[in-house]
């Protein structure tokens, strides 16, 4: 598994790779959907696969790991032959899930100690037990185990726990040398920054985990309710730091503007439930701005979702439609507006890298900020 930097773009340091998995090949920069529990909310795999089109897709290992637990996953072959899925999957640790379970769970140096939020059942979670999970899941990437940092974070606090981070972190390591891979197949691990919105610290964990020369390195810890101008200083920072021959994920990010920004600013992955969740609540991304469907001024509009026909379901469907499945609360309504949500982020990583291959990235770039920025 390896990674090849194919262009840098000349007016920013937005960049185009190719990441060779196991399951194909993925071109950065990219956008992953987020398929938890082994499904994309709404989405056949057909229609991912045909329509969509992305090179990889993400699973997560706290929700995979309650249901539908690895005994079941190991018996099918792992994820990948489970939901019928034969291209890449990064799987993440569980720390941002358990992070989210704050009045559920205690963390101490061993690992974290949580409680189902399915039956209230009692769980430990150490950097050993992760990777074993991950081991059994079967993805292309697996992530550390880490700790996610609140906002707003203590400065003790944020330290405290990026040293815990990389603790854990050198633990991963250890044991994934005594646990190999299940199904025949190389996984790639990736490292997490840390260190909230701390730039020293975000410099120091960025140098730590640089230092343990994986095949990729992450950002972990924000967009967890920073401000933008925060959250692009610390990827700043981080990106100034982490190798340019790896790729740089940044985890959980986020709208079409944030990663347009980041992508301008040496960041090569992301992931985010923002364009299903936001889709099933009536939210479409379009390149002419962003629209709720529910609005009434949409009632009598016959013109196509987005008049690029970035999927079927914009060349097919209208915005009066979709605004009446809304109104009648019919789940194809959801399911329509994901499928276009979801083209369009693909389609705005797949012309973000076209553009830093040709050398036009940093113009279009501003140009589509300024249009995405529009409420319609």
């Amino acid at each position: 598994m390896r990674f090849t930097l194919e262009h840098t773009d000349p007016g920013t340091r937005a960049r185009a790779g190719l990441f060779e998995t196991a399951h194909g090949p993925v071109r950065t920069p990219i956008f992953m959907p987020v398929g938890t529990v082994a499904s994309v909310k709404g989405i056949h795999q057909k229609e991912l696969r045909e329509e969509i089109d992305p090179d990889i897709i993400l699973g997560n290992t706290y929700h995979l790991f309650l249901r539908p637990g690895m005994e079941i996953l190991e018996a099918a072959g792992g994820l990948h032959t489970f939901m019928g899925w034969d291209r890449a999957i990064l799987t993440d640790s569980g720390g941002y899930q358990v992070y989210s379970l704050s009045a559920n769970r205690k963390i101490k140096e061993e690992g974290v100690k949580f409680k189902s939020h399915i039956d209230g059942s009692l769980h430990v979670f150490t950097p050993e037990r992760v990777m074993e999970l991950q081991r059994s899941i079967g993805a292309d990437i697996i992530m550390a185990f880490d700790e996610c940092t609140p906002y707003p974070c203590e400065y003790d606090y944020a330290e405290r726990s990026m040293h815990m981070t990389h603790r854990w972190l050198d633990r991963c390591i250890d044991h994934l040398k005594k646990a190999p891979p299940l199904y025949g197949y190389q996984q790639s691990f990736f490292p997490i920054v840390q260190g909230s919105v701390y730039p020293d610290l975000r410099k120091k964990s960025a140098e730590y985990i640089a230092g343990k020369d994986a095949v990729g390195n992450a950002i972990g810890g924000l967009s967890v309710g920073e401000p933008a101008e925060e959250l692009y200083a610390m990827a700043d920072a981080v990106c100034s730091i982490l190798p340019e021959d790896k790729p740089r994920y940044l985890m959980g990010v986020g709208t079409p503007i944030n990663i347009l920004e980041n992508i301008a600013l040496g960041v090569d992955m992301f992931d985010c439930v923002m364009p299903t969740r936001n889709a099933r609540n009536g939210m479409l991304f379009t390149s002419e701005g962003t629209i709720n469907i529910k609005n009434r001024k949409w009632a009598t509009d016959f013109t196509p979702l987005d008049p690029m026909g970035l999927t079927f379901a914009d060349r097919e469907y209208s915005k009066a439609y979709l605004r009446h499945l809304f109104a009648a609360n019919e789940y194809l309504g959801k399911q329509i507006a994901t499928l276009h949500n979801l083209g369009f982020y693909l389609w705005l990583v797949r012309e973000a890298r076209r553009r830093i291959l040709d050398g036009t990235f940093g113009p279009w770039k501003d140009k589509m900020v300024r249009q995405m920025d529009k409420r319609l």
